[in-house]
């Protein structure tokens, strides 16, 4: 297994970390420790996919494993915010049924044309820009429970990243539709 692969199984190992330091409140500190779990995670993505393009070890596995890795951390987070009250749950839903269907389309299109759809440009800026929204809110709560920033309107903040992420996630999805619809269209 080569690197950016590696890289990519270590995001998805630090998910279960995150998520229990997201969610159990055994310290004032927890949230920031997620935090840098996140990020750390997320650094990963950025770097795997630029050591496989540099030294030329894009896969097949790396195309296929690098998205559901971003996918699994982003609505680990999301899933969360929704859990502990810190956003809506309708943009969530929205960017969860938006990762279903571009799963399932990446699926068809393996099966019907055997290829791998790698992400797109939409794509990986719908990522980029929910990775920074979830920093960001990450960044903000954990200040509050410190005490730090608590006159910030935090949860409008949270609601309008989370919205902007949601309608980046929708755009991205009608465009691997667009892109992809031949391989639907029974015609």
């Amino acid at each position: 297994m080569n690197l950016p692969n590696k890289l990519t199984l270590l995001r998805v190992i630090l998910i279960p970390f995150f998520v229990l330091f997201l969610l159990w409140q055994f310290t004032d500190w927890n949230i920031l420790i997620s935090l840098v779990i996140f990020a750390a995670a997320s650094l990963t993505d950025l770097l795997d996919g630029k050591i496989a393009r540099k030294y030329n070890l894009v896969t097949d596995f790396g195309k296929f494993l690098d998205p559901l890795a971003d996918k699994a951390l982003v609505m680990a987070a999301l899933v969360g915010f929704v859990g502990l009250g810190w956003c809506g749950s309708v943009p969530v839903m929205l960017i969860l049924f938006r990762e279903f269907m571009v799963s399932a389309l990446r699926l068809v299109v393996k099966s019907g044309e055997g290829t791998v759809v790698a992400a797109g440009w939409f794509g990986k800026i719908k990522t980029a820009f929910t990775m920074i929204s979830v920093v960001a809110i990450l960044l903000l709560r954990g200040l509050g429970a410190l005490g730090v920033g608590a006159e910030l309107p935090v949860k409008l903040i949270s609601d309008i990243l989370v919205w902007v992420s949601a309608a980046l996630t929708v755009g991205s999805g009608i465009q691997y539709l667009k892109a992809y619809w031949h391989v639907i269209d029974d015609k």
